[in-house]
């Protein structure tokens, strides 16, 4: 059974219920990660869920992402996530919506990597999902951008996915009519793109 649950700075998360003893993996994320325009069940999120079920996996995931969310408010919210979640693994899939208001990257720098020693500070691992921005800003900025995912995870020597929409942005069918968000199509694509780093943390458990 599946709930919404008001979680802290009156987010509503989407709860994969299991046992007690169940530990948890927390998401934060934006529209991405929040299923715009489709409905919460075709996810890529809820699909990272029922793979978890299939294999017998006891982790719970509280999918805290907030459409149109930057760095700055993921950074803002995740100290009392941690606190009431207290997940032994945070995903941030953040970074996007910097990049598209052509926010300072190293603002977005600073951020996602406070943001992972908070969650190291609460015991918890990090997956780091980075992300691209279209070529019309410029190769300055764009390079730059991209550079920073890698920054951060070298500095703290998390997993990354270099890139969480390969094989689906700019793919027709793949993306909604806006150019931005992917379609229902494209979830398990999103799935199988974030999963090796997933696994791989699974199976160090």
């Amino acid at each position: 059974m599946n709930v919404w649950k008001k979680c802290a700075a009156g987010v509503f998360c989407w709860v994969l219920a299991w046992p007690a003893l169940a530990q948890n993996i927390l998401l934060v994320g934006d529209s991405i990660s929040a299923a715009f325009g489709l409905e919460i069940e075709q996810g890529w999120v809820r699909l990272l869920e029922q793979r978890l079920a299939e294999e017998n996996q006891p982790y719970r995931v509280v999918n805290a992402s907030v459409s149109g969310d930057t760095t700055a408010g993921g950074l803002a919210r995740l100290p009392a996530l941690l606190a009431e979640v207290e997940p032994e693994l945070v995903v941030i899939e953040l970074g996007g919506n910097d990049g598209l208001r052509a926010l300072p990257v190293a603002n977005m720098q600073q951020n996602l990597s406070s943001m992972v020693r908070l969650a190291r500070e609460a015991d918890a691992d990090v997956i780091l999902l980075g992300m691209r921005i279209p070529p019309n800003y410029g190769p300055r900025y764009s390079d730059a951008f991209e550079q920073a995912f890698t920054s951060v995870a070298e500095e703290h020597e998390v997993a990354l996915i270099p890139f969480l929409l390969e094989g689906v942005g700019g793919v027709e069918g793949k993306m909604q009519d806006d150019g931005v968000h992917p379609t229902a199509a494209a979830q398990a694509v999103l799935l199988d793109n974030a999963w090796p780093a997933i696994s791989q943390w699974l199976e160090s458990r």
